[in-house]
Parts: C-alpha cells; structure tokens; sequence
C-alpha cells in the first residue's frame, strides 16, 4: 500500500485521545460508579474510579475494586478490555463495564 503524501503513515485509531468520564449503574439498589479514563492511542494511559457507596459492605468491595482495577487496565487497548471479576466483585466490575461502553461510545472518531 502506497501511502499519499501528507497521509498519516500509521494506522487509523479507533478512539480519539483524551480524558472521558462516566457513570456507570450496576446491581438491584442501584449502585454506581463515577469513571474517569484516559485514552492514547486507543491504549488506557490512566484511570480513576470513585466509590460513592455509604454501605460498609458495599464500600468494601467498591475500595478493593477501585485499588485494583489500574493494574488490570492501564497500558491495554480499550477494546480488549473485559472486566468480569476483579478484587472478588462482580458488581462492581458490571458498573465499570457499564461506564466503559458510555466511553467508548464519547471517544469514537
């Protein structure tokens, strides 16, 4: 492939660069969790999670899964992302998966 002066030489990315954030609901109360990413080059650079809940319990498991959910993401590509359990939650990974399809659907080019 021949690649026209001017023409960006890489390959196209699918989301734009920058700092998106989101809600995202799960469970039967509901619960939430407030989301914010940072994408570069359809890679997660960053990432920040509140933990709003007022239950102890519920608090427990949202400050275990918020701990550990930069490890698990930053540096991947956000489509590969697939949060199903993480820091013994559930729930907390459907909020965050809830909140992620918002922003993706916010950085699609």
């Amino acid at each position: 492939m021949i690649t026209p002066p001017g023409s960006p030489s890489g390959p196209a990315t699918g989301y734009r660069d920058g700092t998106y954030t989101a809600i995202g609901w799960y469970g039967s109360l509901p619960s939430h969790h407030d989301v914010t990413l940072t994408i570069e080059d359809d890679t997660v650079t960053a990432v920040e999670i509140t933990t709003p809940a007022e239950d102890e319990t519920s608090l427990g498991y949202q400050q275990r899964f918020a701990a550990a959910l930069p490890q698990a993401i930053v540096g991947r590509n956000i489509d590969e992302l697939a949060v199903d359990r993480l820091a013994g939650s559930s729930g907390c990974s459907e909020g965050f998966m809830n909140a992620l399809a918002k922003i993706k659907d916010d950085a699609a080019s």
